[in-house]
């Protein structure tokens, strides 16, 4: 082990020099584009040479870099809708780095048109399969429930993602489980990022500037995982003057405030604050407002609530380099009268940063930071469940610009301890204690050839409690094959050692307990021995980009992705597994089994863009099939078809109405039926108990794994939106909204004893108020 690291920091150093030499031999344009009204980053614009074709995209931190100039004399100009275009004579000189930080001032004409698109520069320029990056301003167009836009209702929408409802919902990104999503939080891993109540978040909208959801085939520089990654990056304070603003629904309330602790300036550092507080009151309000939902949910109204709390400091250097110092604190509690308890904690800190080095054409990013999620479940007649998963990750990586091509490499850190306590239907108890280390190193490279596109990325990733070490290989590919129309492929190899104790007999799960690569798996799986204890996929997805027109967006994308080796809690566990039992399967002694399967599919997305109107259309075809060994079955996700429909109006004098609507139509989930009921008799006295006077306990007789179907799912939700302008820096937002319009009775799950069918959320109209200053 320690001879590996030493390995990887000699070359990481030993490439560091050599690159750092190389580069100095460009002429070099770069900086930071900020609002200059709150200092704040402004992200995916063009910052361009005048007359020629040298250009680059901000990134996420509104960090441009424009390399191998030529010596002599341009206008660096910047051009972003809803501001004032900005134009610089800038004269570079030979091997020159030009540092230069620009304030953007917005705009008092609006444009009637987008003469320079970054995002469909970006999509010419960058590989983007299966990715779909999304700011506040995408996630404010959908419908809002309970008058409060969130992640989690817009993830929804996205191709690939598959949503179980409204209560207990988790979502499922093109064939895996959430526990093979990796949720990043500023670098920070995030255990749970989604409330007991499928409508919200743990992330306030308004703390976010930018996420990325890579549905699959992502490159390198993620790992972990077999499936997919949500990579979410908060804004800074406001760096001008202190503001915020004040919500409330039936749903929830928030507060947001934020302000320099140093104001920025044109020159010199800055320092801000940001601080968000959130806390719904569901249980309390439903009685009042909803009382109708008593009798289709549970006694209890909508027995949910929440607290979300999260904070970030943010010290800036007057080149752009910057720290952020950051934590959170969430809270969860279920409880369903007579049936359930359920509660989560999650809390963490950390840190990250971005250093600019003066003589080097290189971006250096890292991060540190330490998380803990604790989850317990006490259910009628059954022992509780506790899972508590707590630990470190840190990475630091290097970014290199040259010309059109760049360079990625870096190396990550991980650490983490996972306590599990579970007992099975016939009271045998499943327990875990570990502890587990993860190193990695990763380099990606895109290559510019003319019109194709080329990101080889590898990706060397050692458990070392595991002593097991997984290479990594993946590909990006895209080929411009004219201005509109743009072919794409990517694929790799991935692993991960995390796993989850989740049923797949039901499809509600409350219940999302936390484990690591277990050492009690079968000897052997489908005749052949299990050399592994990593979970590990591949992915193989392709398709292609068209724009249709200036407005008009049409994306196709078919997947395929095989899982070589799954790790799930064997729930048929009948026997220890000691001496005494060595004749008996393994299948019926060992606490974990090994499963295998793939989901494939295919999504077309069709997105339309203009002043006033937003419309995003989405349908999903997909197969997902597992195998444990004994029997092939569908998971609880395996949804056939999926549609999502998206529509936004902007109208009035000022444009400051807005009329959302969204339709989402899923075919039914696979369950498991029931056969019928026996008696338990516990035998407690053994071989003297009296089975003709004991009292035993009803037992359910189920039919083969998840062979039958629910319902079709399908829901209408439409919002109404006023805005009222105070003055520059204030105003009052007023949204109207009502989820599931028509009252549809989608199924939220059976009573298998009495056969009492209970239904996801009824139609619920709010209204939500939001100040702004």
């Amino acid at each position: 082990m320690k001879f590996i690291i030493k390995l990887f920091l000699s070359i990481l150093f030993l490439f560091t020099g050599t690159l750092f030499l190389y580069s100095q031999n460009n002429c070099v344009i770069r900086g930071f584009v900020y609002e200059k009204e709150t200092g704040e980053p402004i992200i995916f614009t063009n910052v361009y040479l005048l007359g020629t074709t040298y250009g680059a995209s901000t990134d996420v931190n509104g960090f441009y870099n424009i390399t191998r100039v030529p010596p002599g004399k341009y206008t660096l100009t910047v051009t972003y809708l809803g501001f004032d275009s900005l134009k610089e004579v800038i004269t570079i000189k030979p091997n020159e780095i030009v540092n230069r930080k620009i304030y953007l001032s917005k705009s008092a004409i609006n444009l009637k048109e987008i003469n320079v698109s970054a995002k469909k520069e970006e999509a010419k320029t960058q590989v983007q399969v299966s990715v779909t990056k999304i700011t506040p301003r995408e996630i404010k167009q959908i419908p809002t429930v309970g008058g409060q836009p969130d992640v989690a209702q817009y993830l929804q929408v996205l191709p690939g993602v598959i949503f179980t409802g409204d209560q207990g919902g988790q979502l499922y990104i093109r064939g895996g489980s959430p526990i093979q999503n990796k949720v990043l939080l500023d670098g920070m891993v995030i255990y749970n990022p989604f409330h007991s109540i499928g409508l919200f978040s743990v992330f306030d909208m308004d703390i976010i500037r930018n996420m990325d959801v890579y549905t699959g085939g992502f490159g390198a520089e993620y790992g972990g995982r077999i499936s997919s990654i949500m990579d979410i990056t908060t804004r800074d304070g406001n760096k001008k003057r202190v503001s915020g603003n004040v919500s409330a629904s039936p749903f929830l309330s928030k507060v947001l405030i934020e302000g320099p602790l140093e104001k920025q300036k044109e020159k010199g550092g800055s320092s801000s604050f940001i601080f968000s507080a959130k806390s719904s009151y569901l249980e309390q309000s439903s009685k009042i407002f909803y009382p109708y939902v008593d009798s289709s949910v549970s006694s209890n109204g909508l027995p949910f609530n929440f607290t979300d709390l999260y904070g970030k400091i943010s010290l800036n250097s007057d080149n752009g380099s910057k720290i952020n110092f950051f934590g959170f604190n969430f809270n969860d509690i279920v409880n369903y009268t007579s049936i359930s308890k359920f509660h989560w904690t999650s809390n963490g800190a950390g840190t990250n940063f971005i250093l600019i080095p003066g003589a080097a054409s290189v971006l250096i990013k890292g991060n540190i930071a330490y998380s803990k999620y604790k989850i317990s479940l006490t259910e009628e007649n059954n022992a509780p469940k506790t899972s508590e998963i707590s630990g470190f990750n840190a990475g630091l990586n290097f970014v290199y610009f040259f010309g059109k091509n760049e360079l990625n490499y870096g190396i990550e850190l991980l650490g983490f301890k996972t306590d599990f306590n579970f007992e099975n239907a016939i009271k045998r108890t499943i327990q875990q204690l570990d502890y587990t280390t993860e190193i990695a190193a990763f380099f990606k490279y895109k290559i510019t050839a003319g019109k194709f596109l080329i990101e080889p990325s590898f990706r060397a990733h050692y458990y070392a409690s595991l002593s097991e070490f997984s290479p990594e290989p993946r590909l990006g590919l895209k080929y411009n094959l004219s201005d509109k129309v743009r072919l794409k492929a990517s694929g790799g190899l991935y692993s991960q050692n995390l796993l989850s104790a989740t049923s797949n007999a039901d499809v509600v799960n409350l219940f999302y307990g936390f484990l690591s690569g277990p050492d009690n798996l079968p000897d052997s799986f489908n005749g052949k021995l299990v050399k592994s204890r990593l979970q590990k996929a591949y992915h193989v997805i392709g398709g292609f980009e068209y724009s249709l027109t200036k407005n008009i967006d049409i994306n196709i994308e078919g997947y395929y992705k095989k899982f070589m080796q799954l790790t799930n809690i064997n729930r048929n566990k009948l026997y220890d597994d000691n001496g005494d039992n060595y004749k008996i399967p393994d299948y019926l002694k060992k606490d974990f089994i090994v499963e295998n399967g793939y989901a494939d599919g295919i999504d077309w997305t069709l997105k339309y863009d203009t002043k006033k109107i937003y419309l995003w259309a989405v349908y999903s075809l997909s197969w997902v099939r597992m195998f444990d060994g004994i029997m092939e079955y569908y998971p609880v996700f395996d949804r056939r078809h999926n549609i999502n429909l998206l529509g936004v109006y902007k109208f009035g004098h000022k444009l400051d109405w807005e009329f959302n609507v969204r339709w989402n139509f899923g075919s039914g989930f696979p369950f498991t039926k029931t056969q019928g009921f026996y008696e338990l008799i516990p035998f407690s006295d053994g071989i003297m108990t009296d089975y003709t006077k004991s009292n035993g306990n009803l037992k359910t007789l189920y039919d083969t794994i998840n062979t039958g179907r629910l319902p079709y799912y399908h829901r209408l939700d439409i919002t109404l939106k006023k805005e009222f302008m105070f003055s520059e820096t204030s105003k009052l937002e007023i949204d109207l909204s009502v989820t599931n319009v028509y009252n549809r009775k989608n199924v939220f799950y059976v009573n298998r004893i009495t056969g009492k069918t209970f239904y996801q959320l009824p139609i619920i109209p709010s209204i939500s108020i939001n100040f702004i200053f």
